[in-house]
């Protein structure tokens, strides 16, 4: 089972994985899921009466997890006192103009669901009940299996997930003893052992990482290092899942999407794992599924929900996808949107693929525009590679998600100083969420040394008003810590930050782009902040941009310019028109490279939310269509055409066609197409489908 904060529009993959293995290695077993997240949000619906909604589910859910609010909504149902750790949040959010009253109101709710849930899932009369978690479910998770076990004593416990990773794992399993077991690492070897334990009555002693109850000793068996062979990877059952989302007052509200797997660890982090980075946990070692057993992954899944949003889970894209997967995924013609992470020095080539394959969000890792503080970061990659990506993703209209990170020991005011400078010059690229302070995260290596700079660490402060737990204990619970900042602070942090909400500000308004013009190169400049003018180059200055667009060094540029057969200027006037090209903000300077910043083509954008209502579309997959109408403010629809009369007849009012040329299949196809306001019979007797096709995606693009 999946609890809070499970996001509500994705399926879980641990229990849809889960679903499949346990029904190919011990099929005379039943599976039951239970969607609690989902659950969680209907609850909150019904018992305010519509004021707590998903929206505010997602607020107190994902974008809380650095403060805890989540875990603490249900802090008091676990400790069985609903006013535990109010004062201490209280303190916490002054300190930090934190708002709180949501994460309050959902409290109030809390200790019913979980008595409610108690009841659905005992109803079942499970003999075993398996949790999965990850960041902020813990808590809702261990206030549910506190009441399974009250009530039902013999019942079996079983929690797995990112949260029960090495030593986290075993301090969960020892402060809590109504949990019987924990799975730590991946368990797609270790669940159906333990099963056969359970199943047996004999201990599961020899089960690698499992955490167990020796009569009233917590045992934490040695873990593996064997991981899980791509081929022993399943393929996601998400089919309750989807039951339970169409029987849902929720799926009104949310926008699903598919969760599928490609490969697991990081193929950059094997050889220079980057040092602020925890993610991985302890499977750093990089696995994938064959680029076509991927697609028949996802073509299975699509197909078979209907959905077309796809969320791919893999810390870094695997670089023989761009080979196999993504030609597969560009050549199906469906209307995909996918996300995936990604490295950022991927080529213009690269990122066209990804386009082209329906990669419409991307996650590339920047991180920083310096290259000193990237080097500190061990990230293999510079500020201009990281430059030249954000404006490909520009070029091929690609939502590119990032954080500026700040904070690293051994950096300086200096290795901010000129990325600063420039930031106005970025302004027409797509800005960070913005500049954040890194935080101390477990297994990276930030905090496997404390050589490296952290030598003092204590578990985070949120987790003082989530867990009664000694300190001593929480150090090993949890994934945050609080430690002395390092890096830059006062003036030069404080200038970090205005410039890069500057940037944010002025971003949806902006854009710098190239036009040609016979032999010589435009840049129109509409950026914010600078005046609105065009720039005309001809000669080796035109050569010197469009030659610049892969970043260069003046030496680099005078040989390149030669070899082109221009009049190459000498040093002192080609590093006189460099100089003239920054301060007008048409090049990015790090170090010894100049990188061009005019784009070739503007996005679509879209500014601010909201900017969904009004939207009416449709998207083919095989052997469907969806159509999305937002037309109406207050509520959204979302229609699957898969019956084939009906199918075909859209496909042919794509066209305005005459009604006297249809059959009487077809007109009844209209009819019902015309009642649901998805086609039109105009005055003239012809027949029309509505929504358009759309396959191209404004960014940002924030529904996948």
């Amino acid at each position: 089972m999946t609890m809070p904060w499970h996001p509500i529009d994705l399926p879980s993959l641990q229990v849809g994985l889960l679903h499949t293995l346990l029904s190919r290695t011990r099929p005379h077993d039943e599976v039951r899921e239970f969607h609690g997240s989902l659950r969680w949000a209907e609850f909150l619906l019904e018992r305010s009466g519509g004021r707590l909604r998903p929206g505010d589910y997602v607020r107190v859910g994902s974008d809380s997890i650095f403060h805890g609010l989540g875990d603490w909504v249900f802090s008091g149902v676990l400790y069985d006192d609903p006013g535990w750790g109010s004062e201490r949040l209280r303190d916490y959010a002054e300190r930090r103009s934190l708002t709180v009253g949501t994460a309050r109101q959902m409290r109030a709710h809390a200790a019913g669901f979980v008595a409610e849930c108690a009841d659905a899932v005992l109803a079942d009369e499970p003999d075993v009940v398996g949790f999965t978690t990850t960041f902020m479910q813990n808590v809702s998770s261990l206030a549910l299996a506190r009441e399974l076990k009250s009530r039902r004593p013999r019942l079996r416990v079983v929690f797995g997930g990112s949260n029960c990773d090495g030593p986290m794992g075993r301090a969960l399993h020892r402060n809590h003893p109504f949990v019987d077991h924990v799975v730590r690492g991946e368990a797609e070897y270790a669940f159906p052992a333990l099963l056969h334990h359970i199943e047996e009555g004999t201990p599961p002693a020899d089960v690698p990482g499992l955490c167990w109850w020796d009569g009233e000793r917590s045992r934490a068996n040695e873990e593996s290092r064997r991981t899980v062979a791509p081929a022993d990877i399943p393929s996601p059952d998400y089919d309750q899942w989807q039951r339970a989302l169409d029987a849902s007052p929720v799926a009104e509200y949310v926008h699903p999407k598919l969760v599928v797997e490609g490969a697991r660890g990081c193929w950059w982090g094997e050889k220079h794992h980057c040092t602020f980075c925890g993610l991985n946990g302890s499977a750093m070692a990089f696995r994938a599924k064959p680029g076509e057993r991927l697609w028949d992954e996802v073509g299975r899944l699509v197909r078979r929900h209907r959905i077309l949003d796809v969320v791919t889970v893999d810390n870094i894209i695997d670089m023989a996808y761009f080979k196999d997967f993504l030609p597969r995924a560009a050549a199906s013609g469906w209307d995909l949107r996918m996300h995936y992470e990604v490295k950022s020095n991927l080529t213009p080539a690269q990122l066209a693929l990804l386009a082209e394959a329906g990669a419409v969000h991307i996650q590339p890792g920047i991180e920083s525009l310096g290259s000193r503080v990237l080097d500190l970061m061990d990230k293999g990659v510079t500020g201009a590679r990281n430059v030249r990506t954000l404006r490909e993703c520009e070029n091929h209209s690609l939502t590119c998600s990032w954080n500026l990170l700040y904070g690293f020991p051994g950096e300086s005011a200096d290795d901010y100083a000129h990325v600063v400078d420039q930031l106005p010059a970025l302004v027409h690229l797509q800005p960070p969420s913005g500049a954040h302070r890194i935080q101390l995260e477990r297994f990276s290596p930030h905090f496997d040394d404390p050589g490296l700079g952290f030598g003092k660490r204590r578990p985070a402060e949120m987790y003082r008003h989530v867990y009664d737990l000694p300190e001593d204990e929480l150090a090993d619970l949890v994934y945050l810590f609080d430690t002395e900042d390092a890096g830059i602070g006062g003036a030069v942090e404080t200038r970090l930050r205005q410039g890069v909400e500057r940037w944010l500000l002025g971003h949806p308004g902006s854009r710098l782009t190239f036009a040609e013009d016979g032999d010589a190169l435009l840049v129109h400049d509409h950026r914010h902040g600078w005046p609105r003018r065009t720039h005309r180059f001809t000669g080796w200055r035109a050569a010197a941009l469009r030659r610049l667009e892969d970043g260069r060094s003046a030496a680099a540029l005078h040989r390149l310019l030669t070899e082109d057969g221009h009049r190459a200027p000498d040093g002192a006037e080609l590093a006189e028109w460099l100089q003239q090209a920054l301060a007008l903000g048409l090049l990015f300077r790090d170090g010894p490279t100049y990188v061009s910043l005019p784009t070739w083509r503007v996005p679509v954008r879209v500014d601010g939310p909201g900017y969904e209502y009004g939207m009416f579309y449709h998207r083919r997959g095989p052997g469907f269509v969806t159509v999305m109408d937002r037309r109406d403010k207050g509520a959204a629809a979302r229609y699957t055409l898969d019956d084939p009369d009906l199918l075909a007849t859209f496909d042919l009012l794509q066209t305005p066609t005459p009604m006297q040329e249809l059959s009487d299949i077809q007109r009844e196809a209209v009819s019902l197409l015309a009642a649901e306001g998805l086609a039109l019979v105009g005055d003239d007797g012809r027949a029309v489908a509505l929504p358009p096709r759309i396959g191209r995606w404004p960014v940002p693009c924030t529904g996948i």
